[in-house]
């Protein structure tokens, strides 16, 4: 009878196979997988308890789903058994295929193992292929890249106890165990490359937000920062070009942010700057220079760039943080004005008439021919214009040239006295006012400065462009004038002392000065304060030999 059942007991055995091995595919996540396994062997294969142990990223394996006694379930779920242990129990008792059956008579050197195990209660066997109570029959599942499974990787260990019929199973229950251990293997892998992916989706999303929202907070500060932000282009036939510009950028210039994209930075810069900007690291260079504005104005600014990459190995652009200084560059070029200008004239002061003086001259060895290499006149005098109307200045700072040996340097000779040759030669007229102290004794400190004032502006009105007028202090002042001949000296003395002469109106009257002027000749071997000396003594000479009469002031 048994065997003329068979056949429809092993189809109706296959549906339910079918059903279960369908709800292990369909099943939403991992642990609803590992359940299905389990519960699939107690309905669909005949035995009373199921236990599905599955290999941790650490190696050992852990009871992840127990089905048919729930007390055993509560006991074991979760428990860990280590990778060792199970390899010994893989590697003894009797192999079915890619089953592991461990008798009763060998089983009992596992029981004191780490695995989590359950025990069941019965009676001895009475026939040999009769179930015992200490029998173990497990089903290894691999990865499925390898036919026949067995040759992949170790995903997790089904354990079963207990057939229905209390018998081994046969020929046909362990291919049906061990088929379904094949496909489980399949579900689980599925299902862990399901929820790898959900992980994936979920990580991904959240970088996607955490990019959008630092997109964001990037756009947010850029666009609202309180100091200019422009991107550019880096590299490329186009490097440099602005792409980008921020309102405080477009305010700063006066330019709208249309406009903007037609410049680069070398568009914009003040030509006497473009070196600097040139010299500018683009990865975290940072300069002081001036921009232009729309109204043809420049103003001073502070670079600061920095390198973004758009993406792995992607475009890569330049950010550049543009900060208004033009009240420090101002500030600082009064303090460099005060610090080389007299306070009360605007003129060059004693320390900056020296400098502009050494500068021209070099301590030439007498064997040593003049070298015309260079013409620094240009360089070393250039000349800062007081504006003294109480409106602030126009001040240029005057490079200074460092000479290395002879090297750039045209040496100054003086014209020869009693000839006139033609050369041309550095004047240095010394003036001293005549008079000057009755001003002050008569009408208080107050007029005497006014007559100082009047006369620095008329001295600054009698010379030529690149002279230099400076005031060496109290009523004595130094005129610098390069390339004249001795007549033209004595010239400009005469037209010098005509503007000083005029009235000057101080404290509501007119009073008058005279001045006596010494001119003296700066040359290549000299000191500085040896031409003023120079100069000083015959300007002494010069007063001495005038009536006093004519140096009176009223």
């Amino acid at each position: 009878m048994e065997t003329e059942s068979e056949p429809y007991v092993r189809l109706a055995s296959l549906r339910q196979l079918h059903q279960v091995m369908a709800d292990m595919n369909t099943a939403r996540s991992l642990a609803d997988t590992l359940q299905t396994v389990a519960d699939g062997v107690v309905t669909a294969l005949g035995y009373e308890l199921a236990c599905v142990n599955l290999v941790r990223a650490d190696g050992d394996l852990v009871v992840a789903a127990f089905a048919g006694n729930p007390a055993a379930e509560a006991l074991i779920t979760g428990r860990v058994g280590s990778r060792e242990s199970w390899e010994r129990r893989l590697t003894m008792g009797e192999h079915w295929g890619d089953l592991v059956f461990i008798p009763h008579t060998e089983g009992w050197i596992l029981d004191d193992d780490d695995v989590p195990q359950w025990y069941t209660d019965g009676p001895a066997p009475r026939f040999e292929d009769e179930w015992h109570p200490s029998d173990r029959l497990f089903a290894p599942m691999y990865t499925p890249s390898v036919p026949g499974g067995s040759g992949g990787e170790l995903i997790g260990v089904p354990s079963v106890d207990r057939p229905r019929n209390g018998r081994r199973p046969g020929a046909w229950g362990r291919e049906a165990l061990q088929m379904y251990a094949f496909q489980a293997a399949i579900a689980i892998s599925n299902a862990r490359l399901r929820a790898n992916m959900q992980r994936a989706l979920v990580r991904l999303e959240r970088e996607q937000q955490a990019l959008r929202a630092s997109e964001e907070s990037f756009r947010q500060a850029f666009e609202y920062a309180p100091s200019g932000m422009a991107i550019a282009e880096m590299g490329g036939d186009q490097h440099g070009r602005i792409l980008r510009t921020n309102d405080a950028l477009c305010r700063l210039l006066g330019r709208p942010a249309s406009a903007m994209r037609r410049y680069s930075f070398s568009d914009l810069v003040h030509p006497e700057d473009i070196g600097t900007l040139l010299r500018t690291s683009a990865e975290g260079g940072r300069a002081e220079l001036r921009l232009g504005r729309r109204d043809g104005t420049y103003v001073w600014v502070s670079l600061r760039n920095s390198v973004v990459a758009d993406a792995a190995d992607g475009p890569r652009f330049l950010l550049t943080h543009v900060e208004d200084i033009e009240e420090r560059k101002r500030r600082e070029l009064q303090l460099a004005h005060r610090a080389s200008h007299d306070s009360l004239t605007g003129l060059p002061n004693s320390a900056e008439l020296r400098s502009r003086l050494s500068s021209r001259l070099c301590r030439r060895p007498a064997h040593a021919a003049p070298e015309e290499t260079f013409d620094s006149h240009d360089a070393a005098f250039g000349h800062a214009v007081p504006d003294l109307s109480g409106h602030g200045f126009d001040y240029r700072p005057d490079p200074v040239d460092a000479f290395d040996g002879y090297d750039h340097h045209v040496h100054t000779v003086a014209p020869e006295e009693g000839r006139d040759d033609g050369t041309k030669g550095l004047a240095v007229l010394f003036c001293d006012l005549d008079g000057f102290k009755s001003i002050n004794d008569r009408f208080g400190h107050n007029a005497g400065d006014a007559v100082l004032i009047e006369v620095a502006r008329g001295l600054s009105r009698g010379v030529r462009d690149g002279d230099t007028v400076a005031r060496l202090g109290g009523d004595e002042f130094v005129i610098l004038a390069d390339g004249l001949g001795r007549a033209d000296a004595q010239d400009l003395a005469v037209r010098l002392r005509n503007e000083i002469i005029q009235p000057i109106r101080a404290e509501g009257r007119a009073v008058r000065v005279g001045a006596s002027f010494g001119i003296g000749w700066a040359h290549c071997g000299m000191t500085a304060d040896e031409v003023l000396k120079s100069a000083d003594e015959r300007m002494y000479v010069e007063k001495r030999s005038r009536p006093k009469q004519h140096r009176r002031a009223g």
